[in-house]
């Protein structure tokens, strides 16, 4: 194993500064915490009005007593740039999705103050709330046609009913029925966290009538398609765009399996209902996602990809709907767009992208096929555009996301929530790193000094490792795992974003398909030594490995195949037998394509590197999380993982959270996580305890 590494730049004096208030202890603040983490306002998905004078968005906010998050509908008017942002009265229900009507004089939300999320229409003043739609099922996202008469309506109905109100009854059946049992003839079982009973994502139009409102039963668009849009589990408005007269919407081709197939194609279905949907282009290949239409509605972008593939770059492509012609915009640009905004004249299309682990937005000019960057540092979590003006959610590793208005000159900060709450805490400053990692090629990853940094004195370690493995700890702020947390616990950080993380390029991306188990082990122990060499107050002998999903992965398999610096290790939902994972989750072609083919086919590829194997080798002691409602990577991973460490004679803890998925989302059950977290490093980490209110 080497050592080399090069950083990225040198001790500047930014950041000395900062370590130097951070040993100072500065203006009396207190370290952040996992409650502070927990209760923060979030926010997101900005949308500015047509004619670019407000920005609405939405706060989250969250609920201690009930246990769960709270959305209100904010404002900004940009005409008054010294008014501060405005909760609109509606707000006083839980309101989210706030979208403009194509006048600007309507503003739209979704809200279940009735008790079914519905849509309702309100304006700038946000005063009075109206029902714009009254179904006895929820709406789970919608579109305006351009002229604003027609709604488009994401519903979870099932397929062969013929009225909404069919759907409503049937579940309200089942759930009188004193029979639980489900019967299944295919996949898939379930997606995500929810056991699929037979309802399906389909796409509905209504008319709206002079008062704004629903005038008859919605026209099902998707009537014997048998497939769904928008895409679960995370679908929502921005698979699929209205033009006039038609929806285009993401879809897999009728009759594919979902978590099977790995191919979207574009449709098209008229808003009357009066013909099944039919492929945009019968020719096209590869999957393709995200539609969004240009402002004159003659153009369509969307992203292209080979297949579905985490590993892959999404290309940004634009059609001219009336001749189908199709380009690429952003060719030989070796970035992978996420998501895709038009600006109000049509000449641009903006997309974040991640980059050398931050997440950018990018400007790409669509006549000369030319990428810019727009933003340098952190992450864009969200953005709008409309009249000129360019709206986005920035955070990173020091701040949760506020609101910037963006240009080629620069960002303007708009927003300032959790003032009070980041008033009054010291957060670490971070600094990126590389090394020469797998290949000899260049790794990137993040360090943070813990608080109550002294100089001279050495710090027990968090080494954080992402999961995915396609994902990325960067310069971006998490309510998940934040490094701010363990730093505010008194232990350093580090991060890194070994092979096959995205946001530099799709070969690096690609190049752990069939080696989960070595490339990334070979960066992680590289930068391992690379950090222990610039960073003298990281003490390699107090040190924790900590990952979730694909990390939880990389723990159980460095608690065989790379134990000696490890303490203690903390395996977060993570992968304990690649063969069983293949045929338990809900995307078994996830693990096939990663492995290298089915299970009965490739049984020498998945055990070669299956953390199963090596149990034998297991001695630092694991604390296992998993929760009772992950479905990605099911709660058999975590019980297999504490029961070999118990077997083994390793000590171990299982912690089980029965109402969690993959993530742990409630405040409380996060707040809970950190706590037990802690509590197990400092078992075996010789840990200073940071003066702080728990």
């Amino acid at each position: 194993m080497t050592s080399g590494w090069t950083f990225v730049a040198a001790l500047g004096s930014g950041i000395a500064l900062a370590i130097a208030a951070l040993a100072a202890g500065g203006a009396q603040a207190r370290p952040f915490t996992a409650r502070d983490l927990a209760i923060l306002d979030r926010v997101i998905d900005p949308q500015v009005s047509p004619d670019g004078r407000y920005v609405a968005y939405v706060l989250r906010s969250t609920d201690w007593a009930n246990n769960h998050g709270v959305g209100s509908i904010w404002i900004l008017d940009r005409r008054a740039p010294g008014l501060p942002a405005r909760m609109l009265a509606i707000s006083e229900k839980p309101s989210t999705t706030p979208r403009w009507g194509p006048d600007g004089r309507n503003l739209y939300f979704l809200s279940a103050r009735t008790g079914v999320q519905q849509v309702w229409r309100t304006d700038a003043d946000g005063a009075v709330a109206a029902p714009v739609t009254n179904l006895p099922v929820n709406v789970a996202s919608y579109r305006l046609s351009p002229d604003g008469k027609t709604l488009v309506l994401a519903l979870n109905v099932f397929p062969d009913c013929d009225t909404v109100a069919c759907t409503k009854a049937r579940l309200e059946a089942r759930q009188s029925s004193g029979v639980s049992a489900i019967g299944y003839d295919s996949l898939p079982l379930f997606i995500w966290d929810d056991w699929q009973e037979g309802e399906r994502a389909q796409l509905f139009a209504v008319r709206l009538d002079a008062e704004g409102g629903a005038a008859a039963e919605p026209t099902p668009l998707m009537k014997g398609f048998a497939s769904e849009a928008p895409d679960k589990p995370f679908g929502d408005d921005s698979d699929y765009a209205v033009a006039a007269g038609q929806v285009i919407f993401s879809a897999l081709q009728p009759g594919e399996v979902w978590g099977v197939a790995a191919r979207y194609q574009l449709y098209a279905a008229p808003l009357d209902g009066s013909a099944p949907p039919r492929r945009l282009d019968a020719a096209a290949e590869g999957s393709l996602t995200k539609p969004a239409l240009s402002p004159d509605g003659t153009r369509l972008a969307y992203l292209a990809k080979r297949e579905a593939r985490e590993d892959q770059r999404a290309a940004v492509m634009v059609r001219d709907l009336k001749s189908g012609a199709a380009r690429e915009i952003d060719p030989g640009f070796d970035r992978s767009a996420d998501a895709i905004r038009w600006s109000g004249d049509g000449r641009t299309i903006y997309a974040a992208m991640g980059d050398q682990g931050r997440t950018k937005l990018f400007a790409l000019d669509v006549a000369a096929a030319k990428v810019s960057a727009l933003t340098r540092e952190g992450q864009v979590a969200g953005f709008s555009a409309a009249a000129g003006r360019l709206v986005a959610v920035r955070d990173d590793l020091k701040s949760p996301g506020q609101l910037y208005e963006v240009s080629a000159l620069g960002s303007v900060q708009l927003t300032n929530h959790n003032a009070g709450t980041m008033r009054d805490v010291s957060l670490s400053p971070y600094e990126q790193f590389s090394f020469k990692g797998w290949n000899d090629e260049t790794v990137h990853g993040y360090v943070l000094p813990p608080q109550g940094y002294q100089p001279g004195r050495k710090y027990p370690v968090a080494f954080l490792i992402h999961g995915g493995p396609h994902g990325s700890f960067g310069d971006a702020w998490s309510y998940r795992w934040n490094p701010q947390v363990w730093t505010g616990m008194g232990f350093a950080v580090v991060m890194i974003d070994f092979h096959g993380s995205s946001g530099y390029g799709e070969a690096f991306a690609r190049s752990i398909v069939n080696h989960w188990g070595d490339r990334p082990l070979e960066d992680l122990q590289k930068g391992w030594a690379a950090v222990l060499a610039k960073y003298p107050y990281l003490d390699g002998e107090r040190a924790c490995a900590l990952g979730g999903s694909y990390g939880g992965y990389m723990v159980a398999w460095m608690a065989g195949a790379w134990n000696a610096p490890w303490k203690c290790l903390v395996d977060h939902d993570g992968i304990m037998d690649t063969r069983t994972m293949a045929l338990t989750t809900d995307i078994p072609s996830f693990s096939e394509y990663e492995t290298g083919g089915q299970v009965w086919d490739h049984a020498q590829d998945y055990e070669r590197f299956n953390p199963i194997t090596k149990v034998g080798d297991w001695r630092s002691p694991i604390l296992v999380i998993h929760g009772g409602r992950d479905l990605r990577v099911p709660l058999g991973q975590g019980i297999a993982a504490f029961t070999a460490a118990q077997r083994r004679g390793v000590p171990s803890r299982f912690l089980y959270y029965p109402d969690e998925n993959h993530w742990v989302l409630k405040p409380q059950n996060s707040v809970a996580w950190y706590a037990n977290v802690e509590a197990w490093m400092r078992r075996w980490l010789d840990a200073p305890t940071v003066n702080t209110p728990r």
